[in-house]
């Protein structure tokens, strides 16, 4: 990793108090303001924007389980003020440089009598937000200690409208977000983001999620929304110890929803790489007879139509290898794959040996040939036990084979049928895991995962996640409406990657009657850039890709980026990016729209200055139409320069994806 530029400037002294006794500390750019208090010896937070509002006066600090809580009695036994500039290099990523600028106020409390413990609280602001957490140095009168409950508070100035998805649900993070002013929520997940009407957008998320509940946002009334953190089975929180650092709570704010997408917050409250050897870790594109699994072509467990067959892997790699298309994903070549194999019955898989009619060596080495590598897969079936049991044999099998890249499931309401996929148990479950992969040279996409926090600086082969409702949700229920995907690059997308599979080109599915993707064939190519992620799937079925000219497209895009931008955005109803590849000059736009048809004109300023280039623009046909036509691309080229304004026109549930390269 490079670090190209370190200033750090420390103060030992107080912070500048406020006209309130608050102390005080501001964004390097002014605009963000952090004031804290102790009011009546409780500590007090706020946070403003440009003069605005964002977070009223706030509480904080945690109930105990069998101790006094760490809430009030407290004094301020002193403070320091710092601030911190650098620019560091990403292995991968949307953005390959990124600025690490904030103004950091740490406040030292001190309970004023009875135990007189200490807690705590940093807090970091940056140009587009804060980030804080809660640390408890070792000390004499705390040290082993069960949380019941964080009460850290987000006041809102208002009571603004939020997209937002309910906790404790069978399917975890996988449900369509609902648009209700924050008075008509009750619990959420985080990312949550707002609208005020004072024309400003925020988001409440976490960063550095290690050995810690997750949090979820639960709703008390009168704007005040609240921490509450996912429990283990036996009701408490979190168990943990001093020393003990929190993750971070962080609340950006913008003023346009697009700077939400490029604020790289979480990504900086993250500590930098631990890994050495990262030679392993290559973000690419893949295909998998994966989507062929969802709508019925074949089948995940053995039988006529089983879709992990010796014969069936072989086809797949000629065509990816024709294509230059370098990874294949095979899900059911083990045993244990049934009917039934997703229901919460603790289900057993074998993760060592293969099926009949699959020959795993054979497949590898026909792939070696053809330039084309595996990809593994272990789908746990949320029984850990089972799959702990293996994961060692069943990751060495993939290292001793050259596979690099593995996809791990964990279907299943809750893991061994006991703990929340989001609470502590499964947040160090998922760590756990995930080093493990390192140790056998394995980048990971978790499915059914915990949503991310910006660990993948810290341990960059945890490449992609789900975390929310995916591609396959059209092959076997109502589907996703058109305006699913223009809520998720605000919500679950500011969390990180993810493994969306988009792609499909067959959108109304010839395999499975009664069920469709809810969009045009334009827009699953704008996907490939709205939607980030180093590994992304080319979902549908060879013979849908074959001969068909938007294919190209496809085969072009990267997943591995310079620069991102956005060139204009409302939540739940368009958006339109550009991205710059990391490996060559070339520029790619995405713009997508809801069921609504639209026409815009966008800049092309971010094209260098001075050059030429080609634009190859794959547009909705002039009368495609998500619901009665959406098959058809229109395929055009022109040549543009950093002056020319683009005209786009989106069909309804439309899209359009252009490359741009220099000439």
């Amino acid at each position: 990793m490079k670090y190209l530029v370190l200033i750090v400037g420390i103060a030992f002294m107080l912070a500048s108090c406020g006209k309130s006794g608050s102390l005080v500390v501001k964004s390097p750019d002014k605009n963000v303001e952090l004031s804290f208090k102790l009011v009546d010896d409780k500590p007090v937070y706020s946070v403003q924007f440009k003069g605005k509002d964002v977070v009223l006066p706030s509480a904080m600090g945690f109930e105990l389980k069998d101790k006094n809580p760490l809430l009030g009695n407290f004094e301020i036994a002193g403070s320091r003020t710092s601030t911190f500039d650098e620019t560091w290099e990403q292995v991968w990523g949307e953005k390959q440089f990124i600025r690490n600028h904030y103004t950091e106020l740490a406040v030292y409390l001190q309970e004023k009598d009875g135990e007189q413990r200490q807690m705590n609280i940093v807090f970091r602001v940056f140009d587009g937000g804060v980030g804080f957490r809660y640390e408890i140095p070792e000390q004499e009168n705390l040290s082993d200690f069960v949380i019941m409950d964080e009460v850290t508070e987000f006041t809102m100035a208002g009571d603004h409208n939020a997209w937002w998805i309910e906790p404790y649900q069978h399917d975890r993070y996988e449900y369509l977000y609902t648009k209700t002013p924050i008075s008509e929520m009750d619990t959420v997940h985080t990312p949550l983001t707002m609208k005020t009407n004072n024309g400003l957008y925020i988001t409440l998320h976490e960063a550095a999620l290690v050995d810690f509940a997750s949090y979820t946002v639960a709703s008390l009334g009168n704007n005040r929304l609240k921490t509450d953190l996912v429990p283990w089975s036996d009701g408490t929180k979190v168990k943990t110890g001093a020393p003990m650092k929190s993750p971070w709570r962080t609340i950006h704010v913008a003023d346009k929803p697009g700077d939400l997408i490029t604020n790289y917050m979480v990504l900086n409250l993250n500590e930098p790489m631990k890994y050495d050897d990262i030679s392993y870790i290559k973000p690419n594109k893949y295909m998998g007879i994966w989507w062929a699994l969802h709508i019925g072509k074949h089948t995940f467990w053995e039988g006529p139509i089983h879709g992990a067959t010796t014969e069936n892997s072989k086809y797949y790699i000629d065509f990816a290898s024709k294509h230059g298309i370098p990874l294949l994903l095979i899900e059911g070549w083990n045993p244990g794959w049934t009917e039934e194999w997703y229901l919460d019955a603790m289900h057993e898989f074998d993760f060592t040996r293969s099926v009949d009619g699959f020959d795993l060596t054979e497949v590898v080495n026909y792939g070696k040939e053809r330039g084309v590598k595996l990809i593994g897969y272990h789908e746990t079936g949320s029984n850990l036990i089972n799959y702990l049991n293996q994961i060692d044999e069943g990751m060495a099998l993939y290292r001793d084979h050259g596979i690099n890249d593995i996809k791990i499931g964990q279907v299943g309401s809750k893991m061994n049928m006991k703990e929340w996929h989001h609470g502590q148990f499964g947040v160090n479950y998922y760590a756990y895991v995930l080093n493990k992969a390192h140790e056998h040279q394995l980048a990971v996409n978790f499915h059914e995962p915990i949503k991310p926090t910006g660990l993948r600086r810290t341990y960059p082969n945890l490449m992609t996640a789900e975390g929310a409702r995916g591609m396959e949700y059209n092959a076997w229920s109502e589907g996703n409406p058109p305006n699913h995907e223009t809520i998720i690059p605000f919500t679950r997308l500011l969390a990180g990657p993810m493994d969306f599979t988009p792609g499909i080109f067959d959108v109304m599915i010839k395999y499975r009657e009664g069920r469709r993707v809810h969009t045009t064939v334009a827009k699953q190519l704008s996907l490939y850039v709205i939607i980030h992620s180093p590994t992304q799937m080319l979902a549908d079925l060879p013979e849908h890709y074959d001969g068909h000219p938007a294919f190209k497209f496809l085969l072009d895009v990267p997943v591995d980026w310079y620069d991102t931008k956005v060139l204009n955005a409302e939540i739940g109803e368009y958006i339109t990016m550009v991205r710059r590849d990391r490996n060559s000059e070339e520029w790619f736009l995405g713009s997508l729209t809801n069921e609504e048809p639209r026409e815009f004109t966008v800049s092309l300023s971010f094209l260098d200055e001075g050059r030429k280039y080609r634009a190859e623009i794959y547009a909705d046909g002039d009368d495609a139409d998500w619901d009665i036509n959406p098959t058809p691309v229109k395929i055009t080229q022109m040549d543009v320069d950093n002056n020319t304004q683009l005209d786009i026109k989106l069909a309804a549930g439309g899209g359009q994806a252009i490359r741009f390269y220099p000439l």
